[in-house]
């Protein structure tokens, strides 16, 4: 195609994806990200002398300059109103909740109520703001003000989110709970602050980069006026093509090009859609999704997506030992084999996978340990009947431990978890003593199972 009129087009770049759209008469632009205007059109000829009127994003050539001549509020200016108000921000997850008080600190807590109404409260302190911050106290005004010269001076940091690069202000915390695993020094964070114009300081996602060492995203409007931090909707620009009168909404060599090319993947599309569900389930074994603006809290604790087999054959094989269950968030990872071992594991393109065995299952050191711990935990039904809510066991005799020159060891407790996916299961692990674990293990199999736990919490196929 050729374009017509006299307009310059502007220097393209393979930096900047585009895509063509054909959309036909009716043409309504998007209203957020990438901008366009009226007069921003060329328009195209093919060799077949079809005409289209297309219409072109306002992308990079402006960008530059307005950057260059912005004169407003720095991003840590613009964030103040955040940690003056001393506001705080909420994550639910399956067992976690995560609590990030801007400005002041970072808390991740679970409460549970014992009987008799007692709350015990389980909490780690994953950053508190110590002086290094700019924005730590007030009065660090000047500081602020340094450190966001030093941040326009220097390449803003950008990070992946959801597949697409995107600016974020850091702002670091430490002094968190000492950590056990790494010579009882301090939890710290970085948080990381993303521009997103429909935010109300959503955290989006908590990962763990290296044990006891966290980032966190939180989305929030107050950083969209700096054009170097400006929400981008997509990361292709959408140029929309419309017919002029006489030609066809798509040109005629393209629409033979796209049936040509349907064609020739037609004999193996009967193949790919007999494998794709097995292969999906092994590429996605663990999924962990941000939440997404506005909509409800997702779990992300790490879900595993099973194969569709038959209730019975599944629990067969989860009874077994032969199907095992993996997950988790951040740097480790998790595998649970019942009757068999629980694992915690990282896996490294250049150094491979490190693991550790946290706990061996031995039936005779489970029955033993149960005679002293509740194996069982019951719901009381309205009808005043009974039904099992959680079973536990215990696993031992796992890796040696540094700290404590003694084996680890975990107890694993199995819940119910009511899901739209009969095929998840979340998965987490908790240290309430150095180097004796709590592993959670929820997912709908269990359901099925539970009410088939014996006095010792064994479980069995339902008769």
């Amino acid at each position: 195609a050729v374009a017509e009129g006299g307009r310059a087009l502007p220097q393209l770049s393979d930096d900047i994806p585009f895509r063509v759209n054909w959309p036909g008469t009716e043409l309504s632009l998007p209203t957020t990200g990438v901008l366009y205007k009226e007069d921003n059109y060329i328009i195209m000829t093919t060799v077949d002398k079809e005409k289209y009127k297309c219409l072109l994003p306002l992308i990079a050539s402006g960008n530059e300059e307005e950057e260059k001549d912005y004169k407003g509020p720095t991003p840590g200016e613009l964030l103040e109103p955040l940690f003056k108000q001393s506001s705080c921000s909420y994550r639910i997850e399956s067992y976690w909740t995560y609590e990030v008080c801007h400005g002041k600190h970072i808390r991740q807590y679970h409460e549970e109520k014992e009987t008799g109404q007692k709350i015990n409260i389980q909490e780690y302190y994953l950053g508190n703001m110590i002086m290094k911050n700019p924005l730590s106290e007030p009065g660090t005004q000047e500081l602020s003000c340094g450190y966001d010269l030093f941040l326009s001076l220097t390449q803003i940091p950008t990070k992946n989110i959801e597949g697409q690069m995107t600016p974020y202000y850091p702002v670091e915390l430490g002094n968190g709970t000492p950590c056990s695993l790494r010579q009882n020094l301090p939890r710290s964070s970085t948080v990381m602050y993303v521009c997103h114009p429909e935010a109300k300081h959503e955290i989006l996602s908590v990962a763990e980069v290296t044990t006891c060492e966290y980032e966190v995203v939180i989305l929030t409007p107050l950083l969209c006026s700096h054009p170097k931090y400006r929400f981008r909707a997509s990361p292709v620009n959408d140029i929309f093509c419309q017919s002029l009168p006489g030609s066809p909404l798509k040109p005629h060599n393209l629409e033979q090009l796209e049936k040509q090319q349907e064609m020739l993947k037609m004999p193996f599309r009967r193949v790919k859609e007999e494998e794709m569900p097995s292969m999906k389930e092994e590429k996605f074994s663990s999924i962990h999704k941000p939440v997404a603006v506005g909509s409800h809290q997702l779990l992300t604790v790490g879900t595993t997506h099973i194969s569709k087999l038959t209730d019975e054959q599944l629990i067969k094989e989860f009874l077994s030992g032969s199907y095992c269950f993996h997950g988790g968030v951040g740097w480790w990872k998790y595998e649970f084999c019942y009757g068999k071992y629980v694992h915690q594991y990282h896996e490294d393109k250049e150094s491979g996978k490190t693991s550790v065995v946290v706990g061996t299952w031995s039936k005779e050191e489970h029955i033993e340990w149960s005679r002293k711990n509740a194996a069982r935990t019951f719901y009381l039904r309205e009808d005043g009947t009974q039904t099992v809510r959680m079973v536990s066991h215990f696993y031992g005799n796992g890796d040696v431990c540094d700290l404590t020159d003694k084996p680890r060891q975990v107890t694993v407790k199995l819940k119910c978890k009511e899901s739209d996916s009969p095929h998840a299961v979340t998965i987490y692990m908790l240290e309430p003593h150095s180097c004796q674990y709590i592993l959670g293990v929820e997912s709908p199999v269990i359901c099925k199972i539970l009410d088939t736990a014996d006095e010792y919490g064994l479980l069995s196929v339902p008769s």
